[in-house]
């Protein structure tokens, strides 16, 4: 870390939410630090999708043309079941021409906010970072952070191990955007409860012979259902619900080097895997798979902390609540969570507003999470509805990219209601 003084902020992790959050402190002239015990932005093209809203956000700070520029904009949801389409979803047109959402590599995400961050602000990622422990006072909080550095040792055969530096930080605050085994939520003793049962994917994200229609495809079953995003140029995302297996990876891993391995018998065997599933569950899907890309097999809990934050220390992101990826919720409430959360503290440390306020952010998204993962409010069908809406209507919930007052207007397209 190279910050002159003590910052203001430490914002832990430089995922999406992460790098958001410092932008947004830094754009209301918050000294900030930012760090992270990966080397570097993730390398991987792996997709993520940016929800209308979080684009909303994106615009404020000047990003939002460049990502679209960037990306494939979807325009509607259509839900399928395995033998056709039931029926479409949408929002109502946007006064700034905003599409519905925009899907691009995550990879291309991080690059645009850490360049904004770094050439706007000169605000730089310590990458190799690692926070190891956290002591809260009154008026400040102590962080303990570790800097991680990789030498070569050894002369035939090389060696590679971590160097470690101490160094203690004493901000203002602290935001944990450090993910799902967040060392800020762990370190300041935040319960992180199970609100529902795992949900296992098989992901393969594939390179085709055509361009598909700009929609996500929800396909909706009895037991698993199955989820498609239209990505950049010829491609696509399928991500296939399973039945849970304990002994698959929880998160797949970002990729921060700057290899690639390539496997032609493990991509084969995707290609092949992928194929086989779309031929099973969605045979009406006319696109031919030339290859995949990538693939993981993947497990997500459902889990919400029990609150966001405490004192000098709060959450944002997967820090603080996880769900399956089919609509693509968490990062994008999550960078939603960030403006909110950098805006408070703005107002506290620049304006003297109360440290109370804080308690509203916490109230605020925890109740917007309880209504997401389903464990508060909701949806009811119209009497006016169409039969595949009421049979289905509790599996729509978390496959929609969308939250908020959007999320409201997607389900009433299709005469639901989301009620407290």
């Amino acid at each position: 870390m190279a910050a002159q003084g003590e910052p203001d902020v430490l914002v832990v992790g430089a995922g999406p939410v992460g790098l958001f959050t410092a932008l947004w402190l830094a754009e209301g002239g918050v000294k900030v630090v930012i760090i992270d015990q990966a080397g570097r932005t993730t390398t991987s093209s792996h997709a993520c999708a940016i929800h209308r809203r979080t684009l909303k956000l994106l615009d404020r700070i000047g990003l939002a043309r460049e990502v679209l520029a960037h990306g494939r904009p979807i325009d509607s949801v259509g839900v399928y079941d395995r033998r056709k389409r039931l029926g479409e979803m949408r929002l109502p047109a946007d006064s700034e021409g905003f599409p519905l959402a925009v899907v691009l590599p995550q990879s291309t995400l991080e690059q645009l906010l850490e360049q904004r961050l770094n050439h706007h602000y000169g605000v730089s990622v310590g990458w190799r970072h690692r926070l190891s422990r956290i002591e809260q006072h009154d008026l400040e909080v102590t962080a303990t952070v570790e800097e991680l550095a990789e030498v070569g040792t050894g002369h035939i055969i090389a060696h590679w191990e971590l160097v470690v530096k101490q160094t203690h930080v004493q901000p203002g605050f602290i935001v944990g955007a450090d993910g799902h085994g967040s060392q800020v939520r762990q370190q300041v003793g935040i319960g992180y409860q199970e609100v529902g049962g795992a949900e296992a994917f098989e992901i393969y994200d594939l390179a085709l012979d055509h361009e598909i229609e700009p929609e996500q495809r929800v396909v909706l079953d009895t037991v698993v259902s199955s989820f498609c995003w239209p990505l950049p140029g010829c491609g696509c995302r399928w991500s296939f619900q399973m039945l849970p297996d304990p002994r698959s990876a929880e998160f797949p891993e970002k990729g921060r080097r700057l290899w690639r391995s390539q496997n032609e018998t493990t991509d084969r065997v995707s290609k092949d895997r992928a194929q086989s599933l779309i031929r099973a569950r969605v045979p009406w899907f006319d696109a031919s798979v030339g290859e995949a890309t990538w693939s993981a097999t993947v497990t997500f809990e459902r889990r919400l902390a029990t609150v966001f934050g405490r004192g000098r220390c709060w959450l944002a992101g997967d820090a603080a609540h996880q769900t399956s990826p089919t609509g693509m919720q968490s990062m994008n409430v999550g960078m939603c969570e960030a403006a909110d959360l950098a805006e408070t503290m703005t107002k506290i440390l620049r304006r003297n507003a109360p440290l109370e306020r804080l308690e509203r952010y916490n109230e605020q998204w925890r109740e917007e999470w309880q209504r997401l993962l389903g464990i508060k409010g909701t949806l009811r069908p119209l009497e006016s509805s169409r039969q595949w809406t009421k049979e289905r209507c509790g599996q729509l919930l978390p496959c929609l990219p969308a939250s908020g007052d959007n999320m409201g207007s997607l389900l009433n397209s299709i005469g639901l209601q989301w009620l407290p």
